[in-house]
C-alpha cells in the first residue's frame, strides 16, 4: 500500500479533505439499494413459510421444521463462513449467494406453481437461501467500510440498519399479501429480487476488502483467531450472549404470533398488517439510532432493550385485537432496531478490515446460532401448550434476561475499558485501519 493510499478513506478521499456526501457516493448505493432488495425477498419468502405449512400443509410442526431448516446454517455456517468472507473476494461471493438464492426460491415457486407441496424440498430450499443469506451478510457488513469515508461509517450502518428494517417492512407486507393471491408468489417475489440485487452488485466498482498479504490458509486457525479476538471483548461478549437468549425467544414469539391470528379468525393479510406496523417501529428505530447512541451508555441499551422486550411481550399473550399487538411489536422493533444500530457501529469500528468477516460471523453465530431451535421448540411448544401460556412463559423468560443484564459487571461498565487487540490488529490501526477504528465523536 502506497502513502497516499494509507491516508484515503474508504471512498479514496484524502484524509483532512471533506468528502462528498454520502448520497453522491455512487457504489455504496448500489450496495445498499442491492442488498435491501435481497433482504425484501428473504422476507417474504421467511413469511411464508410459517403460512404455507399453517393454512396450506396444517401442520404447525412442519412449520416448525421449515423454520429450523432455514435457521438452521446459523448454527452450522457462521465462523467458516466469517473465515471465507475474510479470505474470498467478497464481491464475487455475493454474487455466487444471489445466484444459489434465485436457483433455490425459483424451484419453490415452480413447484407449488404446478400443484406440488413436499416438505423435504421446501426445507432444502429454504437450508440453501439461509446459507446464501449467512454468507451475503457477513460480506456486505465487511465491505461497507472500504466503500464509505471513515466520517461517514456511522450514517452508513444507521442507513443499513434503516434499509433492512424497511426491506422487513416490505417483505412482511409482501410475503403474507402475495400469498394471498397464490401460494408461489412470494418465493417467486424472492427469486426475482435476488436477480435484480445481482444487477446490483455486477455494476458496482469498487473492491469490497483491503489489499491482503499472500500466506497459506488454514480455516481453523483463521476462525480460532475470530473467537480469541471477540473474547477479549469483555462487554461485546456479555451483550450478544444476552442478545441469544432473546433472538430464540422471539422465534417462538414470531410463530405463537401466526397461530394467534389463524385462532381468532385473521388472515394471513392480517399477519402482513401487523407486520407492516411493526416495520414503521424498527424504521424509527433506525433512524433515531445516531441520537440515541450520543445520549445512552451502550450497557444501558442492552439492558433497557431487554427491559422493553419483556414489557411488550406480555400483553401478547393476552390481547387479540391486530392492531394493539401490531403496537407492541412495533415497539419491540424500535427498541430492537437501536440496539442493532449500537452494536453495528461499535462491531464495525473496532474491528480491523482484514477481520470483519470472522468477528460479525463470531457475533452472528452466538447471537443467532441458535434460532433454529427457537423455532423448531416454539413448534412443539405450541402444539402442547397453545399460544397464551407459551408467550407468557417467553415473557417471563426475557424479564429474567434484563435482570441478569441489570447485574452484570460487564454491562454496567461498558465502554469504561479500553478495547483488547491482538499485537498484529494494533500494528493495523496504525496503517490502514487507523481511521476507521476511531469512534466518531
Amino acid at each position: 500500500m502506497s502513502l497516499t493510499e494509507e491516508h484515503r478513506g474508504g471512498d479514496g478521499v484524502r484524509a483532512g479533505t471533506a468528502p462528498p456526501p454520502l448520497r453522491k457516493n455512487r457504489d455504496f448505493l448500489l450496495l445498499w439499494t442491492g442488498a435491501g432488495l435481497s433482504l425484501l425477498g428473504t422476507r417474504a419468502s421467511t413469511v411464508a413459510y410459517p403460512l404455507l405449512m399453517v393454512w396450506y400443509g396444517g401442520s404447525p410442526t412442519g412449520a416448525g421444521l421449515v423454520g429450523f431448516a432455514a435457521l438452521l446454517p446459523q448454527l452450522l455456517l457462521q465462523l467458516p463462513a466469517g473465515a471465507l468472507v475474510d479470505r474470498w473476494d467478497r464481491r464475487r461471493l455475493m454474487i455466487a449467494c444471489d445466484i444459489a438464492g434465485l436457483t433455490a426460491m425459483g424451484s419453490v415457486a415452480a413447484a407449488l406453481l404446478s400443484g406440488h407441496l413436499w416438505l423435504p424440498h421446501l426445507m432444502a430450499a429454504a437450508f440453501v437461501e439461509g446459507s446464501a443469506v449467512i454468507f451475503y451478510r457477513l460480506a456486505e457488513r465487511a465491505a461497507v467500510r472500504n466503500l464509505v469515508h471513515p466520517d461517514h461509517l456511522t450514517v452508513a450502518l444507521t442507513r443499513n440498519e434503516a434499509r433492512g428494517q424497511g426491506a422487513g417492512l416490505l417483505g412482511q407486507v409482501s410475503g403474507s399479501s402475495l400469498y394471498a393471491l397464490a401460494k408461489w408468489l412470494p418465493f417467486l417475489l424472492t427469486a426475482v429480487a435476488h436477480l435484480c440485487a445481482l444487477v446490483t452488485l455486477l455494476l458496482i466498482r469498487k473492491k469490497f476488502q483491503t489489499e491482503r498479504p499472500q500466506e497459506p490458509h488454514d480455516l481453523r486457525r483463521e476462525v480460532r483467531e475470530g473467537l480469541v479476538w471477540v473474547w477479549r471483548q469483555r462487554f461485546m461478549r456479555a451483550a450478544v450472549g444476552l442478545i441469544a437468549g432473546s433472538n430464540i425467544l422471539f422465534q417462538v414469539l414470531s410463530l405463537a404470533l401466526v397461530l394467534i391470528i389463524k385462532e381468532h379468525g385473521g388472515s394471513p393479510a392480517t399477519i402482513g398488517l401487523i407486520g407492516a406496523v411493526s416495520g414503521v417501529g424498527g424504521i424509527c428505530g433506525a433512524f433515531t439510532g445516531s441520537w440515541w447512541l450520543k445520549r445512552l451508555s451502550p450497557g444501558t441499551l442492552v439492558t433497557g432493550t431487554l427491559a422493553v422486550w419483556a414489557l411488550l411481550m406480555l400483553p401478547v399473550a393476552v390481547v387479540s385485537r391486530p392492531v394493539v399487538i401490531g403496537a407492541l411489536f412495533a415497539g419491540m422493533s424500535f427498541a430492537g432496531a437501536l440496539l442493532n444500530v449500537a452494536a453495528g457501529v461499535y462491531q464495525v469500528q473496532i474491528t480491523p478490515d482484514a477481520m470483519q468477516g470472522r468477528v460479525t460471523s463470531v457475533f452472528a453465530l452466538i447471537g443467532s446460532g441458535m434460532n433454529s431451535a427457537g423455532a423448531l421448540v416454539g413448534g412443539f411448544l405450541l402444539a402442547a401448550f397453545g399460544t397464551t401460556p407459551t408467550v407468557a412463559g417467553v415473557a417471563a423468560a426475557m424479564a429474567v434476561m434484563a435482570l441478569a443484564a441489570v447485574v452484570s459487571p460487564a454491562i454496567r461498565t461498558a465502554g469504561q475499558e479500553p478495547v483488547e487487540a491482538r499485537p498484529e490488529d494494533d500494528a493495523a490501526a496504525h496503517t490502514e485501519d487507523a481511521p476507521r477504528r476511531t469512534p466518531e465523536k
